[in-house]
């Protein structure tokens, strides 16, 4: 049928190029026009049927291959779906062009592969270089790679790509940077991994050392994987023009993507979209001269500014500082003076409290004298009288038996009585010892303080005065008195007044009645002295207060009423006697020393 059609359009053309203007040829002209008539009833339904055909013909979908690991440029994302900057660009080409488009993401060596094999149309991310174009057919570039070196902070350092030999590293399977290290002569010391996802992590859990991984997605990833032990050793080792490829000669699918991209850039959709993705990672380094110019603008005038600030203030500052220094200098000396008015107005109220105590405590003792005088006189005739009387109860008890007295049998009253009368003497002796104590111990000193006394005696009366704490504080107080220590020479009161302050300060610091306390008394020969060691099982003392126990008003029982005078009146009583009071402390306990010097009776020659 073919051939039929061209012999009918070669005969109208031959009738068509002999028309003449005579009758003769007008006929042949009817006939050429009645022929084409003719010639288009017959075509007519082969040309509609190549039209409809033409119509239900489908458009090709063009399959787009691309790496699966590759944010931001080309990813899966969480819900499984193709993601990332390529993505996003493949689209827009896609829609501009009138393209249907299938994305395929999976391993990036199969898809190299798969574009070899003709399972995918285009790959939307590929690095130029000049061996794989021997491969492949690229697009103009619409993005600029920059790889760099990985390594953990402990890492040490390289500069370059060549520095890397010897060292082991790991690089993308079929990347870039996988065919340029080879032509390095790297190819030994390398480990390939699938992702680069994967070259990251082997080098912060230090498999290897070093990773070379292109630094828009390296920093991405180690943000979104949180490989915080890894940072960019070198920012910028190679740059690599970032293009479409297509299987060698399939120039007709190349141009539609490279006019797509052309039509992006100028409507900036490009821009959009490469600010979207790449916008907020991207690490290009800024040159050292932007740095010194944007600087400039900023430091220069500050610099100006200050100057003359300071150049305008310098003289007002000396004025400042000298009247500073002045003000300081008053300031200090009325704090000095304020404070050590307030230290005397403490040592009077304390003096007071102390006097008016004393006076307190001789009234009392005074009264308890009475009372205690009548026990001690009246329990001798009760025990006579006693005495007496049991003659006749003896004998009525072996005429008549056991009777009631008192409420209790006679046989065991005649046990008890005597018993009874015994103690109430000895109670009152106890108390009348106590009181004479309390009052020497209150008694104003007129002493010239040249008595000589016994250590022991004094130590035993304040025992005696401060017995009631002792007894509530610990269950174990032991005292050893040494025998035949000789005599000091001093106050017996003062010394007691110390002594009572040592042993309460003791009793203080126990936790619980199971510490207990310890006296002891001895004649250190070697030094010719006499020494009274109290140690208790307390809470001890910290360090850095062992050296200012003595010091007035200081206190670490501020808040059970200490006023901290206590062991500074202890410590200079001790000192005018020519002694020394000694305190240590190892944490589980405080030892109180004290010493003072022997007197021996002068000989006369």
């Amino acid at each position: 049928m073919k051939h039929s059609r061209l012999r009918i359009i070669s005969r109208i053309r031959t009738g068509t190029a002999q028309l003449l203007p005579d009758g003769q040829g007008r006929g042949r002209l009817l006939l050429v026009f009645f022929s084409l008539f003719v010639l288009s009833l017959f075509a007519a339904p082969f040309i509609l049927l190549a039209a409809g055909t033409a119509a239900a013909a489908p458009t090709r979908t063009v399959v787009v291959g691309g790496d699966r690991d590759y944010p931001p440029y080309e990813f899966i994302d969480r819900s499984g779906q193709p993601a990332g900057y390529n993505v996003d660009l493949t689209r827009a080409i896609a829609e501009v062009m009138g393209m249907k488009v299938e994305f395929r993401l999976g391993n990036w060596s199969q898809m190299r592969e798969a574009l070899q094999s003709g399972r995918v149309d285009v790959l939307q991310g590929m690095s130029y270089s000049a061996e794989r174009s021997g491969e492949v057919d690229f697009s103009v570039p619409h993005a600029v790679v920059n790889h760099a070196i990985f390594g953990r902070k402990d890492n040490p350092s390289v500069n370059t790509l060549e520095e890397l030999k010897g060292k082991t590293v790991a690089v993308h399977r079929g990347g870039i940077m996988h065919d340029y290290l080879l032509r390095q002569g790297l190819g030994d010391r390398l480990t390939l991994t699938d992702t680069p996802a994967d070259a990251l992590r082997m080098v912060a859990s230090g498999k290897v050392e070093y990773a070379v991984v292109a630094i828009v997605p390296g920093m991405y990833m180690i943000r979104e994987l949180k490989l915080s032990n890894l940072v960019p050793v070198v920012r910028n080792v190679a740059t690599q023009r970032y293009c479409y490829a297509v299987d060698k000669g399939n120039v007709e699918l190349l141009s539609r993507f490279n006019e797509g991209l052309a039509i992006l850039k100028k409507t900036g959709q490009y821009d959009a979209i490469h600010n979207k993705w790449l916008g907020v990672v991207d690490t290009t380094p800024i040159d050292w001269w932007t740095i010194v110019k944007y600087a400039a603008v900023v430091v220069v005038p500050l610099f100006l500014l200050l100057s003359g600030f300071a150049l305008w203030s310098r003289t007002l500052h000396r004025q400042v500082a000298l009247r500073t220094a002045d003000l300081t200098r008053e300031i200090a000396e009325r704090r000095q003076v304020e404070e050590e008015l307030r230290l005397n107005q403490q040592q009077l109220v304390q003096a007071d409290k102390m006097a008016a105590l004393g006076v307190l405590v001789s009234g009392v003792a005074h009264e308890i004298n009475n009372p205690t005088g009548i026990i001690l006189l009246e329990a001798p005739i009760l025990k006579r009288f006693h005495t007496d009387a049991t003659k006749i109860l003896e004998r009525y008890f072996e005429e008549n038996g056991d009777f009631t007295c008192g409420g209790l049998p006679y046989s065991r009253m005649r046990q008890e009585v005597p018993k009874s009368l015994a103690k109430i003497q000895d109670a009152g002796k106890r108390i009348k010892r106590i009181v004479d104590d309390l009052k020497d111990f209150a008694r104003q000193d007129t002493t010239s303080g040249n008595d000589v006394i016994d250590l022991n005696t004094a130590a035993q009366a304040a025992v005696r005065l401060v017995e009631p704490t002792i007894r509530k504080a610990t269950r174990n107080f032991s005292v050893g008195y040494r025998k035949g220590l000789p005599r000091v020479r001093g106050s017996r009161q003062r010394i007691e007044q110390v002594l009572v302050n040592l042993i309460l300060n003791a009793c203080q610091a126990l936790p619980d009645p199971e510490r207990g306390i310890e006296l002891v008394t001895w004649h250190d020969a070697f030094r010719d002295s006499v020494v009274l060691r109290l140690r208790d099982e307390g809470t001890g003392i910290a360090p850095e207060h062992l050296s200012r126990l003595t010091d007035p008003f200081f206190t670490t029982k501020q808040d059970q009423g200490g006023t901290g005078l206590g062991l500074s009146v202890s410590a200079g009583i001790v000192k005018e006697h020519g002694g020394t009071l000694e305190f240590q402390s190892d944490g589980s306990g405080t030892t109180v020393t004290l010493t003072l010097p022997a007197h021996h009776k002068e000989v006369d020659a």
